[in-house]
């Protein structure tokens, strides 16, 4: 990590938030040669492992993952709960959320982004195989830049709906 990126590295995701999963699965397909998609119906973040807004959050989303190329596209649909989904869909409609980075060291980008002033909204640990934190940089006119720390499991998870969209 240099002294100018919190993340450092390449954008390793795209992400939407959207009402309408189904279509924006064949829009994307369409329009940027998005591969077969996995959709994952139902997923529970629990406050015992999720916090959205400095609160413990209780929330559930429908997510589909596909790749253009070696770049992770995510759609995410709210269901039930507040969340960074939630408001973003009642500030602005659905649209592109964020892109994702991964750093060499999660816990020290955490810390530099605390650093320099910029909140943490929304964070939590996929039962042990995903950390993620989104930083917000809606002042700026960015609406978020996640962080993920990928697990070995999570990993593997990945490689195979990357094969199976291509």
């Amino acid at each position: 990590m240099d002294s100018t990126s919190v993340a450092g590295g390449p954008v390793t995701q795209i992400a939407w938030v959207v009402t309408d999963i189904e279509a924006s699965e064949r829009f994307l397909k369409t329009t940027m040669g998005a591969g077969d998609w996995m959709r994952m119906p139902d997923i529970h973040f629990a406050p015992d492992t999720c916090r959205y807004r400095d609160e413990p959050a209780d929330f559930t989303a429908h997510i589909s993952l596909s790749y253009c190329g070696d770049t992770q596209l995510e759609l995410i649909q709210p269901v039930r709960g507040q969340s960074i989904y939630t408001e973003f869909l009642e500030r602005g409609g659905p649209g592109l959320h964020h892109v994702c980075m991964e750093p060499d060291d999660f816990d020290a980008a955490l810390k530099d982004a605390a650093a320099r002033g910029i909140p943490v909204v929304q964070q939590g640990n996929m039962g042990g195989e995903m950390r993620f934190a989104y930083l917000d940089g809606t002042d700026s006119g960015v609406p978020y830049i996640e962080l993920a720390e990928i697990g070995p499991n999570m990993r593997l998870f990945f490689e195979q709906i990357k094969k199976g969209a291509q």
